[in-house]
C-alpha cells in the first residue's frame, strides 16, 4: 500500500493584514507555515487602518477582540461630508444590524503586531521579518515549489508546497508567476498627512469634503487626524513644483484648523505621496501559488475598504485550503474554489468604488461638482436615517463575509 501524501507546507509572501490571518488561521490548524515580511516591523505610517464589523467579529471568535479594544482607537458612525456647497451625513453605522455598528481606526501596526503575537504561539508558524521575496522556484513540471528571498545574510530559497501572495500592489509574486494585472483607470493619487488634533476637535469624526477642485478628507485618531488629500491622477510632479502654504490654506479653510495645528508640515517632504492603483488579475493562481488581497486586486483608497476585502480573501483561503493542506492533496482545483469564491464581492466592491470615483472624485478634480445632482446613492441615504442604515450595512457586506473556520475559533481551542 503506497503511504499517504505528507501534510503540505505553505510560504505567504508580505505580513499585511491579508497574510498575518492566513499565517495565524493556517497555523491553528496545524499547518507548517512561513510568513515573510521585506520590513523589519510594521511600524510604517499611512497604510489603510479602517477596521470594519466583519473583521471586528472575526477578532472576536478568534479571542483576540478585548486584546484589540484595548488599542487606542477612533470610531466611525457617520461622514459628514460636504458636496460642493451641501451638507449631508452618510453611513448611519449606528443602524446597522449586529453587534459592532461602528468602523474603528486603529494604525495598522498595532493590528499586525496583535496578529503576529497570536500567531508566534503556535508550534507550526513562523515569522521571518527583514525577508523581501525575490522570485519563485518550480519544479521540472512547471509547478512552484518554493521561493527565494533576500535578508541581511544574502539570498536564500524555501522549498514549500504552496506560495500565497499577499505582497500588496505591486507583488513580487504575482509578477514572478506571471499573472496578468488589468489595471484599472482611477481619477486621482493620494497626498497623506497628519494634523495634531486641538482639545475642541472632535475626537471621533470623519469629515469629507468635495467642492471644486479639491477632495480631501480627515480622519480623526487617537490624538491626531489623518487625513487624505486627493489630487488629479499624474500631477504629483507639478503640483510639489507649488508651494506646500497652498495646500495648508485649503486644510485651513475646510476644517478650520489654526496654524499651530499647521505648523508640523513644514515643506513637501511632510506630505506623503501614494501613487493609487487599482485593478485586478486575470487568474489569481497558477500550479502552486496563489495571489490574495490586493496582490490579486489592488483596490482604491475609496471607502476604505482594502484591509477587510483581504482578510475576508485570507479567511476563505484558510476555510477552502486547510483540508487539502491537511491531507497532502493540495491541487489548483483548490485554488481555483478560492478564485471563484472572492471574485465577486471583489468585483462588486469595485463598482461601488467606481461609483463614487464617477460621481463625486471626478467631478470635484474636475471643477464640476457645483454643476451636478447628488448622486443617486447619496440622496437614498437622506431619505431616512433607517435607509441609510440599510444602506450602509449592505455597502459593508458587499465585502462577502466568510465564517471563521471552528478549528481557528477560540471556544473551540479552549474546549
Amino acid at each position: 500500500m503506497a503511504p499517504a501524501p505528507a501534510p503540505a507546507s505553505v510560504a505567504v509572501a508580505g505580513g499585511g493584514p491579508a497574510g498575518m490571518v492566513l499565517g495565524l488561521l493556517l497555523a491553528r490548524a496545524g499547518v507548517e507555515v512561513t510568513v515573510l515580511e521585506k520590513y523589519p516591523d510594521f511600524l510604517r505610517d499611512f497604510r489603510g487602518d479602517t477596521v470594519h464589523p466583519p473583521t471586528l467579529r472575526l477578532l472576536d471568535d478568534l479571542g483576540l477582540g478585548d486584546a484589540f479594544r484595548r488599542i487606542p482607537a477612533g470610531r466611525m458612525t457617520s461622514m459628514r461630508m460636504r458636496i460642493g456647497r451641501r451638507d449631508v451625513t452618510m453611513g448611519d453605522l449606528g443602524r446597522m444590524p449586529g453587534r459592532y455598528r461602528h468602523l474603528a481606526m486603529v494604525p495598522q501596526w498595532d493590528l499586525l503586531s496583535l496578529l503576529a503575537a497570536a500567531a508566534q504561539a503556535e508550534p507550526t508558524f513562523t515569522l521571518r521579518l527583514s525577508s523581501e521575496v525575490t522570485g519563485l522556484t518550480r519544479d521540472p513540471a512547471g509547478t512552484v515549489d518554493g521561493l527565494t528571498y533576500r535578508d541581511a545574510e544574502g539570498e536564500h530559497h524555501l522549498a514549500t508546497d504552496l506560495v500565497v501572495g499577499c505582497d500588496g500592489r505591486r507583488s513580487a509574486v504575482r509578477d514572478a508567476a506571471g499573472l496578468e494585472l488589468v489595471e484599472s483607470d482611477l481619477p486621482m493619487d493620494v497626498w497623506w498627512l497628519r494634523v495634531p488634533m486641538a482639545p475642541e476637535d472632535e475626537a471621533d469624526a470623519v469629515v469629507a469634503r468635495f467642492v471644486d477642485g479639491h477632495v480631501v478628507v480627515s480622519m480623526a485618531r487617537h490624538d491626531y487626524h489623518q487625513v487624505a488629500y486627493l489630487l488629479a491622477k499624474g500631477t504629483d510632479a507639478e503640483r510639489r513644483r507649488g508651494d506646500v502654504g497652498d495646500l495648508l490654506r485649503v486644510l485651513a479653510h475646510e476644517f478650520g484648523w489654526t496654524e499651530d495645528q499647521l505648523a508640523d508640515i513644514r515643506s513637501w517632504d511632510d506630505v506623503r505621496f501614494l501613487d493609487a492603483r487599482a485593478g485586478m488579475v486575470r487568474r489569481w493562481r497558477a500550479p502552486g501559488v496563489l495571489c490574495i488581497g490586493d496582490a490579486a486586486h489592488p483596490m482604491s483608497p475609496v471607502m476604505g475598504v482594502g484591509i477587510n476585502l483581504a482578510v475576508q480573501d485570507a479567511v476563505a483561503t484558510a476555510r477552502l485550503l486547510v483540508p487539502p493542506l491537511r491531507s497532502g492533496t493540495l491541487g489548483e482545483q483548490d485554488l481555483a474554489r478560492v478564485e471563484r469564491r472572492r471574485r465577486r464581492p471583489t468585483r462588486i466592491t469595485r463598482a461601488m468604488q467606481d461609483n463614487e470615483h464617477e460621481h463625486l472624485v471626478r467631478p470635484a478634480l474636475e471643477g464640476r461638482i457645483d454643476d451636478r445632482p447628488l448622486p443617486a446613492f447619496v440622496r437614498a441615504m437622506q431619505i431616512s436615517p433607517r435607509l441609510s442604515g440599510i444602506l450602509t450595512w449592505l455597502q459593508m457586506s458587499a465585502v462577502g463575509h466568510e465564517p471563521t473556520p471552528s478549528w481557528a475559533r477560540a471556544a473551540s481551542r479552549a474546549g
